[in-house]
């Protein structure tokens, strides 16, 4: 009898054994590859919608998504990005090219692109996926009225009446490289009568407001449109190109297969006009960055 059960005995725990090691085995595998993706965000609206977006196709394609909304400004994003704390994050080429790798102007979009890809990878071991369309370059605006009494319709003609002029935008304006110091750089090394240094959320009104005279603006700004706002021309071609893209970490690329693809695909959706109509219902009708995003992929079919 106990030679009986012996028999059936050894089988049944060889068998409990495979598959003990089997469940481990396939265990780690699953645990590398469904690690959540760590999408991140700067702080302001745009980015929240972007970042928003990149999470929802990414859920629709089958992978977990852990959300970092609102970093902060650029050295905060890239480092968390650098750091692993975030995987990746909708960045700009402009600001790549000026902001992190510190190189020159360029106005040539596919040129700009081209640099910061080769650029990103050599130096962070960070990819750069397919730009959209969109280009929301650097700008300064100004009501109708304003531009009208300084007799201002041109950067050169603001730096040169830049005493009498307030400046209303984001902090980092004020130190970035494509801000402040590079308009000085091109222009002039002027001395505004005022920087306000505001949330960004904050800085239409207080040009509407008449709290400032020329805000800091960007081309998919929607109260561009909303408030017939004077954006004043860039006559010295400071500003590169400020096309949108997914960065990521290449070991996070690497470990994921499939997600470039998911988010290329959602590139060639993000135009200019698309992004100003999206950013104006968050700024201008004060819907929540996650609503807009997903109504537009849902409308268009995306998720």
């Amino acid at each position: 009898m106990k030679s009986i059960r012996r028999l059936i005995l050894i089988p049944f725990l060889a068998l409990l054994t495979a598959g003990i090691l089997l469940a481990c085995a396939g265990g780690g595998e699953t645990g590398d590859t469904q690690a959540p993706i760590k999408v991140g965000s700067k702080d302001f609206t745009e980015q929240l919608i972007i970042g928003e977006m990149y999470a929802l196709v990414l859920e629709k394609t089958g992978f977990q998504v852990e959300r970092k909304p609102n970093l902060g400004g650029t050295p905060v994003a890239q480092a968390a990005l650098e750091s692993g704390e975030i995987d990746l994050y909708p960045e700009y080429t402009g600001t790549g090219l000026l902001t992190i790798l510190k190189l020159p102007s360029n106005s040539d979009q596919q040129a700009v692109f081209d640099q910061v890809s080769q650029g990103y990878k050599e130096k962070y071991n960070l990819v750069w996926l397919d730009p959209a369309p969109m280009n929301n370059t650097q700008a300064l605006a100004m009501t109708q009225e304003g531009s009208q009494k300084f007799g201002v319709k041109t950067i050169s003609e603001m730096a040169a009446k830049a005493s009498e002029l307030t400046m209303i935008g984001p902090p980092e304006f004020e130190a970035r490289e494509d801000g402040l110091p590079g308009i000085k750089a091109k222009y002039g090394d002027f001395a505004l009568r005022e920087y306000k240094a505001v949330d960004p959320g904050l800085k239409y009104k207080g040009l509407l407001d008449g709290e400032a005279d020329v805000a800091v603006a960007f081309g998919t700004d929607g109260q561009i449109s909303a408030f017939k706002l004077v954006v004043l021309e860039d006559d010295k071609q400071l500003f590169p190109p400020y096309q949108v893209a997914p960065i990521v970490r290449q070991q996070t690329l690497d470990a994921n297969s499939g997600l470039a693809d998911a988010l290329n695909a959602l590139a060639p959706k993000l135009t200019t006009e698309t992004m100003q109509r999206l950013n104006y219902e968050v700024d201008g009708n004060q819907r929540e960055p996650e609503e807009v995003a997903k109504e537009f992929l849902t409308q268009e079919g995306i998720i």
